[in-house]
């Protein structure tokens, strides 16, 4: 059954095009700014400043990060003011979209009283939240001046905890939750937007960084090395937290297995979910095939293998990890209402064993993720132990000739 058919059958409303593109956009503009200058932090900064780099090898990759930072800057302020525009155009009944991108429209959104029973006006909440985004996005393309590039450090960590701000302030409700399930709906969804940015623009900004190759020296495998180690920790953290949010979020609302392929919101979801599990197993091609054959490589000082694995081959499956993301921020827009509502299901309501059938995947969950990073390096480690046995027996068998 196609996603017209479904959306007739059940009553879905498609999503204007000007939606799907504001949507889209915004997210994207999360991801490079949240992506970019997580990545910046935990990976390529610590990587950068690690003893025995090429000089010009680490003030090629500081550049390529800085400009990398600043045009994010550029793309979380356009996609800001769209998505500002796009929640104009919602909040006004049959207001053109070409409309809702006057200022004086935007105005009178962002200054509109706050509605009875409301702690705060929903134009207050989202004033500050474009505040965030225009500070951000000024740090971030601060980063296009040379003299500013000096303070890469500085201005990095100063965005870092505004881009963040940017969703998190956007997701404070005018309303008081009614009861924990909204309270656990805002906590899951934010977390699974932040794990998911990261992930995706991490995915990115490496990939990115990667194109700079021909102007490296021959030995910047063993920083690069540090670079994917690095950043396979952090995706291993966010693959476990989206898949956790996610979890949550589907159960919220989808009723049953089969509502995944008998209703639009379930198929949507269900394209999703292929989506998410394609990058998973991209990921898990880097992380128990390349990143064992990095770490080999590098323990045996074979620079030449070393440079080709880690900038020809893993970025070539990061860039698909990349195109991955990409259509997953396609399909969000599409998620509109919920598969329990077009086939007439009961709400979910939270109980105590719903509580723990959760608590007890996230904890299966954490373990298998534990297990991955641990079978990954004992599989780095195993050519070690099969060369140093090779060895030992040559050794063994030279000796033995010696003496007889």
């Amino acid at each position: 059954m196609t996603l017209v058919h479904l959306a007739a059958s059940a009553g879905y409303t498609t999503p204007p095009l000007w939606r799907v593109l504001t949507k889209t956009g915004y997210f994207t503009g999360l991801s490079g700014a949240i992506g970019a200058t997580v990545t910046y932090a935990t990976t390529v900064r610590p990587a950068l400043r690690t003893p025995g780099n090429e000089r010009g090898d680490v003030d090629v990759l500081r550049r390529r990060t800085a400009l990398y930072l600043a045009w994010s800057g550029v793309v979380l302020l356009v996609s800001g003011y769209f998505q500002l525009a796009g929640r104009v155009a919602r909040a006004g009944k049959g207001m053109p979209f070409g409309e809702a991108l006057v200022p004086g429209r935007i105005g009178d959104f962002l200054t509109a009283p706050a509605a009875k029973g409301t702690w705060v006006a929903q134009g207050a909440i989202y004033t500050v939240q474009n505040v965030l985004v225009v500070l951000a996005s000024a740090t971030l393309i601060a980063l296009f001046v040379p003299r500013a590039r000096r303070h890469l450090d500085a201005l990095a960590r100063t965005a870092l905890p505004l881009a963040l701000a940017v969703t998190l302030v956007g997701a404070v409700p005018a309303t008081a939750p009614k009861d924990a399930d909204k309270v656990f709906d805002i906590l899951f969804g934010q977390t699974h937007i932040i794990s998911g940015t990261v992930w995706v623009g991490g995915l990115a900004v490496l990939a990115a960084l990667a194109t700079s190759r021909g102007r490296l020296s021959e030995s910047a495998g063993a920083l690069w090395a540090d670079l994917w180690r690095r950043f396979s920790l952090v995706a291993l953290v966010c693959v476990g937290a989206v898949l956790t949010s996610g979890l949550w979020m589907s159960w919220k609302h989808v009723g049953g297995i089969g509502q995944l392929w008998t209703t639009t919101y379930g198929f949507v979801l269900l394209i999703k979910i292929v989506l998410v599990l394609a990058m998973v197993v991209a990921g898990g091609v880097n992380q128990f095939w390349l990143m064992p054959r990095i770490a080999q490589a590098r323990r045996t000082d074979a620079t030449a293998s070393l440079l080709h694995l880690t900038l020809r081959h893993f970025p070539k499956v990061v860039w698909a990890e990349v195109a991955l993301g990409c259509a997953v921020l396609a399909v969000i827009p599409f998620l509109s209402g919920s598969a329990r509502t077009e086939a007439g299901d009961a709400r979910a309501v939270t109980n105590g064993g719903i509580v723990a059938v959760g608590a007890a995947l996230v904890l299966t969950l954490a373990a298998s993720l534990y297990i991955t990073a641990r079978a990954s390096d004992a599989l780095g480690r195993r050519g070690d132990e099969s060369a140093d046995a090779d060895a030992d027996a040559v050794t063994f068998t030279a000796g033995a000739g010696a003496g007889a």
